[in-house]
């Protein structure tokens, strides 16, 4: 019988002998210790002091409950101890899978109130008891868990996280608050902390199960979370009222404490708020482990050919009549038979982490898809066609998904009239547009998620592109972004500047997870270029007002521009303001991705693919 295996596996060209691949490896290498060693201090918290005081109460620190809460690698087993006071605390729970998000959140904020670190909220998902859970869990080290405009912002991206991929969340309260100085950025608006109590409402609505652990303070309006979850834990020397002793002397002139007011035993015994009372953080963490462990597990099943063509397509890809599946394509995989043919370290060698080098990084955007897809095999759509961008299948983790990519390496296309002409990488142009659209169609009609590895300078711009039809095949492209209705997930690698970061699904279109390399860069436009526009418009005024400008002066307005230009682009800059849920390491993207794909999977629910009117 003649062999039908496919001839889809990459072959990589990578020279590690290279002068330039040592040094791109060399320098990414040392830009990713530093951003370690920034991420560790991060999760200190409220430094040691403000831990110290936390366990002088009975409490653990908020990194100490997870070490607790989280299974332990892969086996599901609990952990059994907590890291002692001032060792394991910054990279806490080794093994345990723990996908942080927004760790970077109000990084060189609110200064004037002494920083915000993580926004005193950490996040993410990991697995509690073999479930795959989004944990929402305050820091009391950092202003008493107090929710300051980028906490409300944080918990609600968790929260949206969670909703959209129907994932189960546990949240670990220990909480003044609203952050009173700051109260007006934090109580009114349709995305400020009342939106926390509305997702409450609709995620249970739609049976995404919540559970809550009250581990210390639970104030005011803030008393509403853990009532309006499923299940409520509550430890014992925790509080819940909607105003403390000192409020309600004040308001009403009545005397109490905060036991009395409102204790762990009071709401037990009385008001019958809690649902289990505990003695202290490692019993109340134990019974939330044991709870999960009980949770069901909503899951689509097939229904026969007979059924409604949109029920149907609900059970795509069951194993069979009547038996629980996933809606997305996914077949048995073996981490050891079914891993890339290459190593992951390769990724550090293949660009240079200057954000002067963003727009003008050259290489294959194959030798990336070859490190993070299963035995590196990709069919490539319409190969020879729109080369500036990338288009086809792979697995990741056994799971089906379509990749989109820009290609780095300059392309040769012939022109309609028989000429041929270069492209430049990491631009769109009308036939890599017009691809794009058609494949991100035909992923949502095959129910396949999308994968979107930017480093895109932008849409071709000038005479023969405006000809081409470039305003029509890019608004064909966002047009099929916009109405993808499979799950999307985006990995920022290099640049992603102007329309193309629209195009290549950006955070305003609604990807699941948006994950960014640290030599990734994300604006308008890049640093030189906007520098070299604004200096002209700059120099202009000027002239106006009767001055000369020097060389040197025309330098120094530049140099100042750029370097603020520079500083915004940088990846840390996004994710403080949570533009970016997680700056990862290059030789992690295949497990955040396998990591992000699962949580997508949870959701059986996909909405009718209706692409709306395009442009042709």
């Amino acid at each position: 019988m003649a062999d039908l295996t496919a001839e889809d596996v990459l072959e990589s060209k990578v020279d590690r002998k290279a002068a330039r691949f040592g040094a791109n490896r060399q320098a990414l290498q040392v830009l990713m210790a530093a951003l370690r060693g920034e991420e560790d201090e991060i999760r200190l918290g409220g430094g040691a002091k403000a831990a110290e005081a936390q366990r002088a109460k009975g409490r653990l620190t908020v990194r100490e409950r997870l070490a607790l809460l989280l299974d332990s690698g892969d086996s599901g087993d609990p952990k059994t101890h907590v890291p002692e006071s001032g060792h394991g605390a910054p990279n806490f729970v080794p093994g345990s899978n723990f996908l942080e998000l927004g760790l970077w959140a109000a990084r060189g904020m609110y200064e004037e109130y002494g920083g915000a670190p993580a926004a005193g909220v950490v996040t993410g998902l990991g697995r509690v008891s073999g479930r795959l859970c989004m944990i929402i869990a305050n820091d009391a080290t950092v202003k008493a868990g107090a929710f300051f405009p980028m906490t409300a912002k944080k918990v609600l991206r968790a929260q949206t996280i969670a909703l959209e991929n129907r994932i189960p969340t546990l949240y670990l309260v220990d909480s003044a608050g609203v952050f009173l100085p700051l109260q007006e950025d934090v109580f009114p608006d349709t995305d400020d902390f009342g939106r926390v109590f509305r997702n409450n409402a609709v995620m249970s609505s739609l049976g995404v199960p919540q559970i809550t652990a009250i581990m210390g303070m639970c104030v005011a309006g803030g008393a509403y979370l853990p009532v309006m979850t499923d299940t409520v834990l509550m430890t014992e020397g925790s509080g819940l009222f909607l105003a403390g002793p000192s409020l309600v002397q004040a308001a009403i002139g009545q005397k109490t404490g905060a036991e009395e007011l409102g204790g762990a035993s009071m709401h037990s015994e009385i008001s019958g708020t809690v649902d289990f009372k505990e003695p202290n953080d490692h019993l109340c963490i134990a019974r939330l482990r044991s709870l999960v462990g009980k949770l069901g597990q909503r899951q689509q099943t097939h229904v026969p050919e007979s059924g409604p063509f949109d029920k149907l397509r609900a059970g795509y890809g069951a194993p069979g009549f009547g038996g629980p599946t996933e809606v997305f394509s996914r077949v048995a995989f073996d981490a050891k038979v079914d891993g890339p043919k290459y190593a992951a370290e390769d990724l550090y060698g293949l660009i240079d982490p200057d954000p002067a080098k963003a727009a003008t990084n050259v290489y294959d955007m194959h030798e990336v898809i070859a490190r993070i897809v299963d035995r590196s095999e990709f069919d490539e759509y319409k190969a020879d066609f729109g080369r500036t961008v990338l288009c086809g299948y792979a697995r990741i983790g056994g799971r089906a998904v379509g990749i989109v990519a820009n290609q780095k390496v300059h392309q040769s296309q012939t022109a309609l009239d028989g000429s041929k002409r270069t492209e430049f990488g990491g631009v769109i142009y009308t036939e890599s547009a017009q691809k794009a659209a058609r494949f991100i169609m035909d992923c949502n009609q095959s129910l396949v998620p999308l994968i979107f590895l930017h480093d895109v300078n932008g849409f071709m711009v000038g005479k023969d592109a405006e000809w081409s039809g470039i305003i029509r095949a890019g608004a064909k492209m966002v047009s099929a972004v916009s109405t993808s209705v499979v799950p999307k997930i985006t990995v920022i690698v290099g640049g992603s500047f102007g329309a193309g970061h629209y195009a290549m699904c950006g955070k305003a279109y609604d990807p699941r997870f948006l994950f960014a390399w640290p030599t990734a860069r994300y604006a308008v436009m890049s640093g030189a270029s906007a520098a070299n526009t604004l200096v002209e418009v700059r120099v202009k005024q000027l002239e106006r007002g009767g001055k000369t400008i020097s060389e040197e002066e025309r330098k120094g307005i530049y140099d100042e521009i750029k370097s603020t230009y520079d500083a915004q682009a940088d990846p840390r800059y996004g994710a403080a303001r949570l533009w970016i849920d997680a700056i990862i390491d290059p030789v992690k993207t295949r497990e955040v991705l396998m990591t992000a794909l699962e949580a997508a999977a949870l959701n059986p629910e996909v909405a009718r693919f209706n692409v709306g009117v395009l442009q042709t």
